[in-house]
């Protein structure tokens, strides 16, 4: 089989040092319209915990949720992540029901036609849940197809020793718990998901705490919850975002500034890199954009010697996945799609490993091979894994 042309070396050069925007903007709002949002609808009582669930999904801290918050009805706001600019995941927040003097009816409809997964949180300690409990079945008459899950928070409240600590292993995906869980923390968790017998709903116990309250990890449970919400919603996305979030590498400010290009860039190549041959020029031009802006924020110009020096740091390894990605195409059936992730996937993990060799060149440090690669290679862990669960026997 011929290679084609588009493969030639001046046209990748051409695409990272000449780039040629014209169109290409267009091509990436195109892609960006035809991706929906995911809306991830959090409904519960006041203090139930909501706030630190999206904490804990975006690694923003509270200051940074509370001034990303926008009023979308009088008792309802949205927080886009990462950015309003650069939506990926958008969290729909709601007035705690049960509230004295709040009739949530018409919220609820108004949420209703807005979202695509509905998380329930109720602490596990609260038995007084009528209000969700009854709202929740009104949305599921309405919306028989909407994944349900029902977190159920605050486990340390029913620690019964003071100096208890986190089951560990993770007991509670295990029908009937271990043992060692303990008697009346396991009634509870019980009693509450009995109210939802009959209705198709995923449970997920977890504890999300400060590093002052003591308890490790600070995010128990978090693993779970994201392996639920992936079950819940197939998205190749999500494992980039949860990967994403817990990444030390990505702590620095300019890297944070960088964050929602990187993501923003990486979604617009799972749709073009679907593109039967003539998508690899415009992964290319797209990737080509992605290093010109997050050089930008870091101050520096993509030149031929600083881009050399990266792939080099990198390895021949990059070029031989994209061939390969050209190549798979070619396999009748899945073989677009699977090109399609995996394009977002290398734009996605090539532009963290630059954010860590810029960081580097920032400093005035000689860049660290083995830190490059282990970033480009931890960002692309969980691609090949929706990779392997998409290929057919």
């Amino acid at each position: 089989m011929k290679i084609p042309a588009i493969w030639s070396w001046q046209k990748f050069s051409n695409a990272l040092f000449k780039p040629k925007p014209e169109g290409l903007e267009a091509k990436i709002q195109t892609i960006k319209q035809s991706l929906p949002v995911p809306i991830f609808w959090l409904l519960g009582k006041a203090q139930s915990g909501k706030t630190s669930i999206i904490r804990a999904l975006t690694g923003n801290n509270a200051a940074e949720i509370g001034n990303g918050f926008q009023a979308c009805t009088q008792s309802s706001r949205f927080y886009d992540f990462p950015s309003a600019s650069h939506p990926l995941i958008r969290f729909l927040d709601t007035r705690g029901l049960g509230e004295k003097a709040y009739e949530p009816s018409e919220d609820l409809a108004w949420c209703a036609e807005q979202a695509h997964v509905l998380i329930v949180v109720m602490r596990v300690l609260d038995m007084a849940q009528f209000d969700v409990v009854k709202a929740v079945k009104t949305i599921h008459a309405e919306h028989k197809d909407w994944p349900i899950i029902v977190v159920q928070s605050a486990l340390h409240e029913a620690y019964l020793q003071p100096d208890a600590q986190h089951i560990q292993p993770y007991p509670y995906q295990i029908t009937p718990f271990p043992e060692s869980v303990p008697h009346d923390l396991a009634r509870a968790l019980w009693h509450q998901r009995a109210w939802f017998d009959g209705l198709p709903v995923h449970f997920v116990a977890l504890d999300f705490t400060l590093p002052e309250d003591g308890f490790q990890p600070v995010y128990y449970g978090l693993d779970e919850f994201w392996d639920t919400l992936e079950r819940c919603l197939p998205n190749t996305l999500l494992s980039l975002l949860r990967n994403s979030a817990h990444y030390d590498a990505l702590l620095d400010f300019h890297a944070r500034q960088a964050q929602p290009h990187i993501l923003s860039f990486s979604l617009v190549n799972i749709g073009l890199g679907a593109i039967p041959i003539a998508g690899l020029p415009l992964v290319l031009s797209v990737q080509a954009k992605a290093f010109h802006s997050i050089a930008s924020i870091y101050g520096l110009s993509l030149t031929k010697r600083l881009y050399s020096e990266f792939a080099t740091l990198l390895g021949s390894g990059v070029v031989l996945g994209l061939l390969g990605r050209e190549l798979v195409k070619f396999v009748p059936g899945y073989g677009w799609s699977i090109a399609g992730v995996y394009s977002g996937a290398m734009t996605y993990a090539l532009c963290r490993a630059f954010c860590v060799y810029l960081q580097s060149v920032k400093r005035g440090a000689l860049p660290e091979q083995a830190a490059i690669k282990q970033a480009y290679q931890h960002a692309m862990q969980e691609a090949y894994q929706v990779l392997k669960q998409r290929q057919t026997p």
